[in-house]
């Protein structure tokens, strides 16, 4: 067991650095900071591969983000009552991008806050690694008609055209998991 004493840290509270020394009790908050109230969101989605002629390809689409702005994105969506994240990653990728797979394998869980007109949101995104079964991708039946474009893409390029950093790391992640030997 170590007797050295370790320097304050400071705290944190969503952004804002608070000294952690002598004097500093108060702890600083946004004045928003509880004008909303929180709810939890969970989803699921993921990487779902075809591979052709020894090529893997990722199904993607692509949505109007908030300022009205085409982003690309994996596939994912709100869990059903009753439903394991892993048969909602199926549903919700079949839905949107119009190709089946089935879940091989966890891939990671990524959590984040957003702000709502009503409320601060706590969302936890389950992605999963699938690897197609049938399927044309097509965003005709996707029931909130949130994806405006379905493509499949070489798994080794998605990232690039990935909006969100987090999913840019999804798909690090399922390479690493599909080519150990490169990683």
């Amino acid at each position: 067991m170590s007797t050295q004493k370790r320097p304050p840290r400071p705290r944190s509270y969503r952004g804002l650095s608070v000294p952690g020394g002598p004097g500093h009790s108060r702890r600083l908050r946004p004045k928003q900071a509880h004008s909303l109230p929180a709810v939890e969101e969970v989803s699921a989605g993921g990487v779902c591969i075809r591979v052709d002629s020894g090529v893997p390809y990722v199904a993607i689409i692509a949505r109007r983000n908030r300022g009205g702005k085409k982003e690309w994105c994996l596939p994912k969506g709100h869990l059903e009552p009753g439903e394991t994240a892993a048969e909602a990653a199926e549903r919700e990728i079949a839905e949107e991008t119009g190709v089946r797979g089935n879940v091989l394998a966890h891939l990671c869980s990524i959590d984040y806050w957003f702000s709502g007109p009503r409320n601060r949101v706590h969302k936890t995104v389950h992605h999963f690694l699938l690897e197609w079964i049938d399927g044309d991708v097509t965003v005709e039946n996707d029931p909130d008609h949130e994806a405006e474009e379905a493509a499949w893409l070489p798994l080794r390029k998605a990232a690039s055209l990935l909006a969100y950093p987090n999913e840019r790391r999804v798909i690090d992640i399922a390479l690493e998991l599909l080519y150990p030997e490169t990683a």
